[in-house]
């Protein structure tokens, strides 16, 4: 009797235990993460297949802009967030955010493998990085013939009269590659020089995008002689054919990271661990080297043809922590000055 009864509870409790298991499959299956990100947008569904090849029971929904607008997204979303993760966001805005108080420390499973300048340096990280993407200036030797224009060599070149109208660069407040441009000209120059180096650069320049790989892409169909972007965006076109020449001025030349994070407050803090532990792994790392030379993983990045050889020499010692502390001044200041040849912004 005793053993009988006993029998009937154990069977029970199992299939309670297996219903729970059932549940919470359920449950995960039914997991939506709502990720911001300003990963190029051709990429986002290979990011999202790559991630769930390991992880079907999560669905990511992109919300996708340019840097400077995801970022403004989130600011305003302070008090009532929309967002579970961040993946793929420039560290100086993560770095504001995390000021702010919107990001939730969190130390993802392996991140020691991780190269250390990416990673925050809280004592337990508030973002990870991911890769890294780097300033240059993309040439289009076939336009440039036609408008008898010469190779620059440094950034000061391009304020030389031969270049008027014929230089697109990307709008700061809209894109991180426009602001990593301006904040590492306020560091290589300093404030003062800095600003009088875009005066002369604004005489110059034909209008500012709101995408950091626009320019490229332009100077690469034959729409403008000269665009300021960013070195892989360039070896891309290249390697398609575009009679680019990437050039990396002799100043150095600025760059970020895109990096992830967890946004404070959201209901679904599993998934969103689960998505930033792999989003550090080797086989992530190896996915952000087909549109990026610079990984966050020792030893995984691979050479990227037609990307510069001496561009990594040429990165600057980047003062994030300058450049996010002072970024809502220099935003400022540059739309004053300079707003007037901007692209109309979407509505």
């Amino acid at each position: 009797m005793f053993k009988k009864s006993f029998m009937k509870t154990a069977a029970v409790g199992c299939i309670a235990a297996v219903s729970m298991i059932g549940m919470s499959q359920s449950t995960l299956a039914a997991t939506d993460l709502v990720v911001y990100s300003a990963i190029e947008a051709e990429d986002l569904a290979r990011y999202a297949k790559t991630f769930n090849e390991d992880h079907p029971d999560i669905n990511i929904k992109w919300v996708r802009d340019s840097t400077g607008i995801v970022t403004a997204k989130l600011l305003a979303e302070k008090d009532n967030p929309q967002a579970d993760v961040v993946w793929g966001l420039a560290a100086t805005s993560l770095l504001l955010l995390k000021s702010e108080g919107l990001l939730d420390p969190y130390k993802p499973k392996g991140v020691e493998a991780l190269d250390k300048k990416f990673v925050d340096k809280g004592d337990v990280p508030s973002w990870v990085g991911m890769d890294a993407w780097v300033a240059s200036i993309c040439y289009n030797t076939v336009e440039a013939a036609k408008n008898n224009l010469t190779p620059p060599k440094t950034w000061k070149d391009l304020l030389k009269p031969e270049y008027k109208g014929h230089l697109i660069m990307p709008n700061p407040n809209s894109s991180g590659t426009g602001f990593l441009d301006v904040s590492s000209w306020l560091q290589i120059y300093g404030e003062d020089g800095g600003w009088e180096f875009m005066d002369g650069l604004h005489e110059n320049i034909s209008r500012y995008t709101h995408s950091g790989s626009k320019p490229c892409k332009l100077a690469a169909a034959g729409e403008i002689p000269i665009g300021i972007s960013f070195a892989f965006r360039g070896a891309k076109s290249k390697a398609k054919g575009a009679p680019l020449e990437i050039i990396v001025p002799e100043e150095g030349v600025g760059w970020d990271m895109e990096a992830t994070a967890i946004i404070a407050g959201t209901d679904k803090l599993k998934a969103a661990q689960t998505l930033v532990d792999w989003s550090i792994t080797k086989k992530a790392n190896e996915m952000y080297n087909i549109g990026y030379a610079v990984v966050a993983y020792p030893g995984v990045a691979k050479p990227v043809k037609f990307f510069p050889e001496n561009l990594l020499d040429k990165m600057i010692d980047n003062d994030f922590e300058f450049a996010a502390n002072n970024r809502k001044r220099i935003l400022s200041t540059w739309q004053e000055r300079y707003d007037s040849k901007s692209d109309p912004k979407k509505k």
